[in-house]
């Protein structure tokens, strides 16, 4: 692996979590786009390394600094990472059983909805 990419998964990598302890979304809208498009990932290869990132607790410092000022319920966080495991693992199946094509279609078409969701229709 080249220096000019290791510098650049760090680049990608601090502003996924700037982003990420920012706004409180997943670092996979910053990493997997950036590896497809920066680093020439499949698509596959960028969700599974993004995915890759959450086997390590990466997020303790700012989950941290969210809990000391009393915006963390353990309870709910427990629960949706039991159901965010089973999902996971369902929705890995299923990206890995169809096209590099059709997966960026559904994972541009979720970043849209989310998008116009949030500028729009929140209240």
């Amino acid at each position: 692996m080249s220096a000019q990419t290791i510098m650049l998964l760090l680049v990608i990598g601090l502003l996924a979590g700037i982003i990420s302890g920012l706004v409180g979304v997943g670092g996979g809208i910053i990493i997997v786009p950036a590896l497809v498009l920066l680093l020439g990932f499949t698509q596959q290869q960028a969700q599974g390394t993004s995915l890759g990132l959450l086997l390590l607790p990466v997020g303790i410092l700012a989950v941290w600094n969210y809990y000391q000022k009393g915006q963390v319920d353990i309870k709910i966080v427990l629960i949706m990472a039991l159901a965010f495991t089973i999902g996971g693992w369902l929705g890995s199946k299923l990206a890995l059983s169809i096209s590099q094509a059709d997966l960026k279609k559904v994972f541009a078409g979720v970043l849209i909805i989310v998008g116009i969701k949030m500028l729009f229709f929140d209240k």
